[in-house]
C-alpha cells in the first residue's frame, strides 16, 4: 500500500497548477506557470474593485440577525466568498481558470505548520484519496476510528480545508482520523460521491488491523453535504452482516432532504450568510449536473407532486418543528399556490432518492441506526432538517445527542483553528463534537 507523508511546502504552486484548465496533472510547462501568473496578476490588479462591490453587495443584500456570532466578522468573511466567487468568474471569462477551481483555491485556507506530535498520511482507500491522521504519543492498541466527510456544497471544500479541525479530533479523542477526498461536482457527480465515501468506510472497516483501529468503535461523521454523506453511509451499512456495525454518527447541519425548501428554518435565514435557500437549490442542481435554472422553481415545490407530498409529510413537515423555532417569522406555505411540473419532477426526481435525502429511508431502516450526535445552528436553513432527523431517530428509540449552536451560522466551522480570525461558534461546534466523539 503506497502512502507518504503530507507536506504542506509542495502543495501550494502543484495545486494552482494542476488545476488550470488543459494542464495536465503534474504539468511544469511553461504555459501552465505563464497561466498561473496570469491567473495571479488579474487577481492582484482587480481584487481591490472585486473587494468594494462584493462589500456593498453583501452589505445590501445580507441580513444578520439579532444574536448571531460576530456579524461584522462574517460580513467580512463573507465578503471574501463572494470575492473568491467574482474573481473565478473574472479568471473564467479570460480562459484562464474555472469557477470552480478558483473558488476551490482561494476557499483552501492556508495550511498549518507540521505537528510533531501527528503522524499525517496521505493514502487511497480502494481508489479513493483520504489523509490519514494518528498520534505519535498513544499507547493504545487498538484505538477509536473516525471517518470525516467533509462539506462544501458537493462541489468545493477539501481536505486541506478540513486540515485543522482533523488535527484537533485526534489529538483530543485519542483517535484515528480518516479525512476522504472523494470527488466534487460537476466533474463527480452525486451518488459517485456517496459510492466514493461508502468504499472508503468497508475498506476501512475490512482493513481495521493495517491501520490499528478498533472495528467495533467506527465513527461515521461530516458537516453540511459531509453529514449527508455520513448519515446515507450509515444507512446503506446497516443491513451488511459481513462487516462490523458503525458505531456511531455525527452529523454536523446536515442536509437530510430535497423535498420542502420552505420549512421556517429556510424562511427565517433566507439572507443570513453563508448559506441562502437559492444556493442550496444551486448546489443541488450542480451536484447532480442538472441545469442550474431549475433552482427558482425547486425553492417554489414545482418539482413535488401532490402525491408524494402527502406521503411523506408524516416525516417531513412544519408541524413536526416544535413550536420555539417558528417565532422567529415562520408564515406557513400555501402549497396549492404552487404549480407542478411533471418535467421537472422528472429531471429532478434524484432529490426523493435516501442516498441524498436520509430522512426518507424506511421505519425499519432508521431504528436499526446507531447511537447519534446531531448539531443544529439557529441561524441555519438546514437547522430543521437537524430537528426533523432527530425526531424520526428518537420515536423509533434511537439514542441521539443533540447539540444546538443558539449564536451559529452555516459553514463557518471551516474558519476553526484560525486565532484570532476564527468564530466563537466555530470554536464551540468542533469541541463539542471532539467531545461527543471522546465519550463515545
Amino acid at each position: 500500500m503506497k502512502c507518504c507523508e503530507w507536506q504542506p511546502s509542495q502543495k501550494l504552486l502543484k495545486t494552482a497548477v494542476d488545476s488550470i484548465p488543459g494542464c495536465a496533472p503534474g504539468c511544469r510547462g511553461m504555459l501552465s506557470i505563464g497561466k498561473f501568473l496570469a491567473c495571479l496578476l488579474v487577481s492582484v490588479v482587480s481584487f481591490p474593485a472585486v473587494f468594494l462591490g462584493s462589500a456593498v453587495f453583501q452589505y445590501a443584500k445580507a441580513a444578520l440577525p439579532p444574536g448571531i456570532d460576530q456579524p461584522l466578522k462574517i460580513r467580512f468573511f463573507y465578503t471574501l466568498f463572494l470575492c473568491a466567487v467574482a474573481l473565478g468568474f473574472i479568471l473564467e471569462k479570460l480562459g484562464l481558470h474555472t469557477l470552480a477551481g478558483t473558488v476551490r483555491f482561494l476557499t483552501d485556507g492556508w495550511q498549518p505548520f507540521r505537528d510533531p506530535s501527528l503522524l499525517i498520511q496521505n493514502q487511497h482507500f480502494d481508489g479513493v484519496p483520504v489523509r490519514i491522521y494518528r498520534s505519535k504519543k498513544s499507547v493504545t492498541p487498538k484505538r477509536k476510528a473516525v471517518l470525516f466527510f467533509h462539506g462544501g456544497g458537493g462541489t468545493c471544500g477539501s481536505i486541506d480545508a478540513y486540515e485543522r479541525i482533523c488535527r484537533y479530533i485526534t489529538k483530543e479523542t485519542d483517535s484515528v482520523v480518516v479525512s476522504v477526498g472523494y470527488g466534487l461536482a460537476p466533474e463527480n457527480t452525486y451518488p459517485n460521491q456517496l459510492a466514493e465515501c461508502l468504499k472508503a468506510t468497508v475498506h476501512l472497516m475490512t482493513n481495521s488491523e493495517a491501520y490499528h483501529v478498533d472495528p467495533s468503535r467506527i465513527v461515521l461523521s461530516g458537516d453540511s453535504i459531509g453529514g449527508t454523506l455520513a448519515a446515507s453511509v450509515c444507512q446503506a451499512l446497516v443491513n451488511r452482516s459481513d462487516l462490523p456495525k458503525v458505531h456511531a454518527q455525527v452529523l454536523v447541519y446536515p442536509v437530510l432532504q430535497g423535498m420542502d425548501l420552505s420549512l421556517p428554518s429556510y424562511q427565517q435565514n433566507r439572507r443570513v450568510p453563508l448559506l441562502w435557500p437559492e444556493l442550496i437549490a444551486f448546489f443541488a442542481c450542480c451536484i447532480f449536473n442538472k441545469d442550474p435554472s431549475n433552482a427558482n422553481d425547486l425553492l417554489k415545490h414545482c418539482h413535488v407532486p401532490e402525491a408524494l407530498r402527502l406521503k411523506y409529510r408524516k416525516w417531513i413537515s412544519a408541524d413536526l418543528i416544535p413550536e420555539e423555532f417558528k417565532v422567529r417569522g415562520y408564515q406557513p406555505e400555501d402549497f396549492a399556490l404552487h404549480q407542478f411540473k411533471p418535467k421537472l419532477h422528472e429531471e429532478m426526481k434524484v432529490l426523493f432518492d435516501v442516498r441524498f435525502s436520509p430522512l426518507l429511508a424506511e421505519d425499519a431502516t432508521i431504528r436499526k441506526l446507531p447511537q447519534t450526535f446531531i448539531l443544529t445552528c439557529e441561524f441555519d436553513p438546514l437547522r430543521d432538517d437537524g430537528l426533523l432527523y432527530k425526531k424520526r431517530l428518537e420515536d423509533h428509540g434511537v439514542p441521539v445527542t443533540w447539540s444546538h449552536i443558539e449564536n451559529g451560522s452555516h459553514g463557518f466551522i471551516v474558519n476553526f483553528g484560525y486565532g484570532i480570525f476564527s468564530l466563537w461558534s466555530a470554536e464551540r461546534i468542533v469541541r463539542t463534537v471532539a467531545t461527543f466523539i471522546k465519550n463515545v
